[in-house]
C-alpha cells in the first residue's frame, strides 16, 4: 500500500474550495478590514456572560490579507485561485503565499468559520 506523502496532501489540499460559513456576521469598515461577528452560544458561554461579564458576541478583526481572502472566498475559487488573487493585490509581501494561506484555512476551519465545496 502506498503511503500519502506530504506533497500528495498539499496538492489535494489546494484544490479545496473554501466558502464562509453562512451563520457569520461580518462587516467591512472603511480602511477594507473585515470584522467577524460571532456569537457565544451555549451554556458555559451563558454562565461566562452572566457571571464573568464576557460578551455576548465576539469581534474577530482579519489583517490586511485576511480581509482580502474573505470577501473572496464563495466556494467557487479553490485555493490555488484565490492565492493568484493574493499575490496580484500584495506582491512579494505575500510569500510564503501558500503555506501562509493553507495555515489560514486550516485556523478558519477549525474555528468552523468556513466550510468546503
Amino acid at each position: 500500500m502506498k503511503k500519502k506523502t506530504n506533497k500528495d496532501q498539499q496538492e489535494n489540499y489546494l484544490e479545496r474550495k473554501p466558502k464562509r460559513h453562512e451563520a457569520i456576521a461580518w462587516a467591512k469598515d472603511e480602511k477594507g478590514i473585515v470584522t467577524l461577528d460571532i456569537e457565544n452560544t451555549g451554556f458555559f458561554n451563558r454562565l461566562a456572560q452572566k457571571f464573568f461579564h464576557k460578551p455576548k458576541v465576539t469581534h474577530i478583526h482579519l489583517d490586511e490579507m485576511g480581509s482580502f481572502v474573505w470577501p473572496i472566498m464563495d466556494g467557487e475559487k479553490d485555493i490555488i485561485a484565490i492565492g493568484k488573487e493574493v499575490e496580484e493585490q500584495f506582491g512579494e509581501k505575500a510569500n510564503p503565499l501558500y503555506e501562509r494561506l493553507a495555515k489560514f484555512f486550516q485556523v478558519l476551519d477549525s474555528y468552523h468559520f468556513i466550510t468546503w465545496n
